[in-house]
């Protein structure tokens, strides 16, 4: 839980939506956030912490590892 906290902390700091995030597939998906918007450093932090990517499937930052219990 503390991971997936660090995580969305870092994506609040490049924007603030009411619905900031989906599921599906057993995919959780951070929306409103563009690819290139995060510093390299945030970018390492949130694939090292909570497996996030960016994916071209669902156009936005996922993560299988918070998608699933």
């Amino acid at each position: 839980m503390k991971k997936l906290i660090e995580c969305l902390q870092v994506f609040a700091k490049y924007a603030d939506h009411d619905y900031p995030t989906h599921c599906e597939h057993d995919v959780l998906c951070v929306v409103g956030i563009e690819r290139d918007a995060l510093t390299p450093e945030d970018k390492a932090k949130v694939e090292e912490l909570g497996g996030f990517r960016w994916s071209r499937e669902y156009d936005c930052w996922a993560s299988s590892r918070f998608g699933s219990a």
